[in-house]
């Protein structure tokens, strides 16, 4: 297999196809399409399984609950506040990070030629 022509975080950056950097990755916000519609590449063997999700949750989860012990230790603010401000600043930040770090992921499992939990074992572009 040919190295792709887009790194992995540009691909990612980008949600587009990490073999060709040209065909969109996504059909929905974070449903793959079957194929890319530029160069043919079978989207349809990737299975990140939750493995974006949960490092994205544990990146927002880094980045809102030191700031919101801060808060508390340095404020004290009521419950409430707590909740108007932190509810929905980790719900932006997951929604905004989990479509460019799910295509990373994608691309990365491309790249390393990662097929059903295995790697190196098949080479999965179609121009084979």
């Amino acid at each position: 297999m040919s190295q792709p022509a887009i790194s992995p975080i540009s691909a990612g950056l980008k949600s587009v196809c990490p073999k060709c950097g040209e065909g969109a990755l996504f059909n929905g916000y974070l449903k793959l399409a079957e194929e890319c519609e530029c160069c043919g590449l079978d989207y349809r063997y990737e299975d990140a399984g939750d493995g974006p999700a949960s490092v994205v949750i544990l990146l927002v989860g880094v980045l809102v609950v030191f700031p919101a012990l801060l808060v508390e230790v340095a404020f004290k603010p009521p419950i409430w506040v707590h909740a108007l401000l932190w509810l929905p600043l980790a719900t932006v930040l997951t929604m905004a990070i989990l479509r460019p770090f799910k295509a990373f992921w994608f691309a990365l499992m491309y790249r390393n030629n990662v097929v059903q939990g295995r790697t190196g074992t098949k080479d999965i572009s179609p121009d084979t």
